[in-house]
């Protein structure tokens, strides 16, 4: 089948799932898990006899049940009725309690399939492919059209997380990333930047042994806090032949805005949350409902505020090499904004050469080569 018509395939079925209320992201979620379990499967088997590790269902306390069976596909495929549900929800479980790369993409997994027919029928139409012998660039096709089929679902609020894709090549265009070059995205959503700045690397040099591995394995760097997206990054980025099945995860779950970790990268590519305030809903001693402005005390800051995007734009800068290069998508109110964001403008022209805006109709820019000037 080419990637089109198994995209069609494996998206007409989450029409058939919406009448058991399974919306678009919780199925594209679902798919996420079990693609994942398949193709460790695959791995596991010859020619590839990787020696994947999976455990056995745990207890409530963590602790793997002696005579219980194992959390793989194998074990799934294989139940059926309210055996197969019972199982698959204990499954997502204990997954989630494990380290690296597997921990990560099952981070606070639930069962949204309650109708077990229907879970088998996810589970056979996944079965039905040989996921390890399709190339990286169909499997990756695939998934980013799933992402984008998710993301033009405007009730689940998944566009905010997936960033054009005509944006974000033009953006690494105009970067033009090396080979042995890192390069974070601090709120990096599903991956956007790291998949077109991958091929980007990949068809512009002839890489050598070192050189691919590096890619594959130490270029990419990020933030996402939402666990649900932060999968679908994992797995985005894993079909696309970056990372290891049974590596650590190099998306970082915390909030980036935090503090600086003291790591600095090459480059940076983000279209990071955009927002006025940053806020925490609380209730009072009077019961009622209020609002608190939450603001970031970051010593290495120009300006202490709770605009997201002029935050952003402070990490981003302490984020970088001394020869770093940055492209970031930011409102048009950047560039006139008073008080805070007249600040941090001052003192981005005093210390980084500002190479390019480009102004987009909708109102966005976004500023290429930022270079500091200082050690």
């Amino acid at each position: 089948m080419t990637d089109s018509s198994i995209i069609s395939k494996i998206w007409n079925l989450a029409n058939v799932l919406r009448d058991d209320g399974v919306g678009y992201g919780d199925y594209l979620e679902q798919i996420t898990y079990l693609l994942f379990l398949k193709m460790a499967d695959e791995l596991n088997k010859p020619p590839y006899n990787k020696g994947l590790h999976f455990p056995k269902l745990k207890n409530v306390e963590g602790k793997e049940i002696p005579d219980a069976d194992i959390c793989n596909w194998e074990t799934l495929s294989g139940k059926r009725g309210a055996e197969l549900e019972s199982f698959y929800s204990q499954l997502l479980r204990t997954l989630s309690t494990e380290k690296g790369m597997l921990g990560q993409i099952f981070t606070k997994s639930q069962n949204k399939i309650q109708d077990p027919a229907k879970l088998l029928k996810v589970i056979n139409m996944i079965d039905k492919e040989d996921w390890s012998l399709m190339g990286a660039d169909i499997k990756g096709k695939i998934y980013e059209g799933l992402l984008e089929k998710n993301a033009e679902d405007t009730k689940s609020g998944a566009g905010q997380y997936f960033t054009p894709r005509a944006l974000i090549k033009t953006m690494v265009a105009c970067v033009q990333p090396k080979p042995m070059k890192t390069i974070i995205d601090p709120a990096c959503g599903t991956g956007g930047f790291f998949l077109a700045a991958y091929d980007f690397i990949k068809d512009n040099n002839k890489l050598d042994r070192e050189e691919k591995e590096f890619l594959k394995n130490q270029t990419f760097y990020g933030n996402e806090i939402v666990a649900n997206t932060r999968r679908m990054c994992l797995m985005n980025m894993y079909l696309h032949n970056i990372g290891e099945i049974d590596g650590e995860s190099f998306i970082n779950p915390n909030d980036a805005l935090i503090a600086d970790d003291g790591k600095r990268y090459d480059y940076v590519l983000a279209n990071p949350p955009f927002g006025k305030k940053s806020s925490m809903t609380f209730t009072n001693e009077k019961g009622d409902i209020v609002k608190e402005d939450l603001s970031y005390n970051r010593q290495d800051f120009w300006e202490t505020t709770s605009n997201k995007q002029l935050n952003f734009l402070q990490h981003i800068k302490t984020q970088l090499k001394i020869t770093g290069e940055a492209a970031v998508v930011l409102p048009d109110n950047i560039l006139f904004e008073g008080g805070a964001g007249e600040e941090v403008r001052k003192q981005l022209m005093k210390t980084t050469e500002l190479h390019t805006i480009l102004r987009l109709p909708t109102g966005i820019f976004y500023a290429q080569g930022v270079k500091p000037s200082f050690a």
